[in-house]
């Protein structure tokens, strides 16, 4: 196993109808890997107020997308910035992107490590 490389894990959480633009920009700056997970969360997005059969009920955790992706021969910038544009609408609740420094990769398949694993 490697000691230092330059993996990326970019996690972003976005509205899920954004999902659609967020996987076209990423496959245009060339990551097109993903895993995409449906997640409730709650943020600075306003709390919805509801009524059912005449109880009023209040909805704070709000439908998200859960996007994952690893890189290693791209920059984590570029990643970024696609997945930004792609989730953007300019409203509260558009989501937040997080960049963690992946210790080590291992590809079942092959046997690769490292870079060459992603």
């Amino acid at each position: 196993m490697t000691d230092e490389t330059d993996i990326k894990m970019i996690v972003a959480m976005v509205r899920p109808d954004k999902l659609g633009d967020v996987k076209q920009s990423l496959a245009e700056v060339g990551a097109p890997s993903l895993t995409v997970t449906n997640v409730s969360g709650r943020g600075s997005q306003p709390a919805k107020k509801g009524q059912w059969r005449g109880e009023e009920y209040v909805v704070d955790l709000h439908q998200k997308v859960k996007i994952e992706t690893v890189v290693a021969d791209i920059p984590a910038e570029d990643v970024v910035e696609a997945i930004a544009e792609g989730a953007h609408t300019g409203e509260k609740g558009d989501g937040k992107i997080f960049v963690l420094p992946v210790d080590d990769a291992y590809q079942v398949r092959t046997g690769k490590t490292g870079p060459e694993a992603v």
